[in-house]
């Protein structure tokens, strides 16, 4: 078996997880193991960190399947999208499985808060780390006890969310996002962090909705193997991903432009 870094903006994909009829990064993925005849279908022994929902990107998705010794990550992006790059690699131990053997995995969220309060964030941040239940932030009915890791960063108007753990629930960091974003503005009180971790259920219009999926990066996957860049990979990855920067950046100037020369 080899393990592939992968890292690739989610927001044209419906999601991580292959799906009949719609666009998704595993389908891509399975797309180029077939043009480079690594298989028939997917590839033998094949399985992935995670599944990352629709709009949601990586920087360091793993996915492990059996392939030929020639098939490094630049091999593999010759027959991806400009969207999903390929770029480190390892040869763990033949048990090595990528979804069972992940130690922690870490997301950041860019949350778009101009007046955001960086305080009041690190102190909802602060009540929301360690092991709890966190079944009101989330759509599961099981595997809702986790024990999280979080920080944050204030980076001009966007305030940075990191979340760790070694799992998560469903949509538990884009509606623990949503949470410290109310309390940051202002919008929630400290004690609704004490009340969303509460045992009683809070359903209906108190309920914490999610969170938008395309500021939210899967940023790292931890395992105790390493994984060696490819450098020309690596190269080709930032070359590609600059130029989805440059066009989201003019976007969003010309979007200030017309904003900024509107009448007040």
């Amino acid at each position: 078996m080899r393990a592939f870094r992968i890292a690739y903006d989610g927001r044209p994909y419906h999601g991580f997880q292959r799906q009949p009829d719609v666009p998704t990064v595993e389908d891509r993925l399975f797309a180029a193991c077939r043009a480079l005849d690594v298989c028939d279908d997917e590839p033998a022994g094949y399985a992935a960190a995670g599944r990352t929902d629709r709009g949601v990107s990586a920087l360091a998705q793993t996915v492990g399947f059996d392939c030929p010794d020639w098939l490094t990550p630049a091999a593999l992006n010759s027959h991806l999208p400009s969207s999903i790059r390929a770029w480190a690699s390892a040869d763990p131990p033949a048990d090595f499985h990528p979804t069972h053997d992940a130690r922690r995995r870490t997301y950041e969220y860019h949350l778009y808060a101009p007046t955001a309060d960086p305080d009041r964030a690190r102190a909802a941040l602060s009540r929301l780390a360690g092991r709890h239940d966190f079944h009101n932030l989330t759509p599961d009915d099981a595997g809702t006890v986790r024990d999280l890791t979080t920080d944050c960063r204030p980076d001009g108007d966007f305030l940075v969310v990191t979340v760790s753990a070694d799992g998560f629930a469903r949509e538990l960091v884009r509606r623990l996002v949503s949470l410290v974003g109310a309390v940051a503005a202002g919008d929630a009180a400290l004690d609704r962090v004490d009340r969303v971790l509460g045992a009683e259920p809070i359903s209906g219009p108190e309920g914490v909705a999610a969170a938008p999926p395309e500021p939210l990066v899967l940023t790292d996957v931890a395992y105790d193997v390493s994984f060696t860049p490819d450098e020309r990979a690596v190269a080709d990855a930032r070359r590609l991903f600059e130029q989805r920067f440059a066009a989201a950046a003019t976007g969003a100037r010309v979007a200030d432009a017309i904003r900024e020369g509107l009448p007040r």
